[in-house]
C-alpha cells in the first residue's frame, strides 16, 4: 500500500486507515489511494474521501443500546 502523509483534519481522525509512522514520526493515512485522488482530497475541500472507514469498533454497539 502506498503511504501519504496526512495533510488534513476532519474524519481522517476518525478513520480506520489512520496509522502512526515511527519513520515519519507522524499519522499517515494508509489507504491505496493514486496521485489523483490524492490530490483531488487535498485540492477539493468539497471532495470526501471514498476510502473512509470508521475505526470506532463500539459504534454498533452503541447504536443497538
Amino acid at each position: 500500500m502506498k503511504k501519504e502523509k496526512k495533510k488534513f483534519a476532519g474524519s481522517c481522525d476518525t478513520c480506520a486507515y489512520l496509522m502512526y509512522d515511527e519513520e515519519y514520526e507522524e499519522y499517515i493515512c494508509d489507504a491505496n489511494m493514486d496521485e489523483d485522488e490524492y490530490g483531488r482530497l487535498m485540492g477539493d475541500s468539497h471532495y470526501t474521501c471514498p476510502y473512509y472507514k470508521n475505526g470506532d469498533e463500539y459504534r454498533v454497539v452503541r447504536h443497538q443500546m
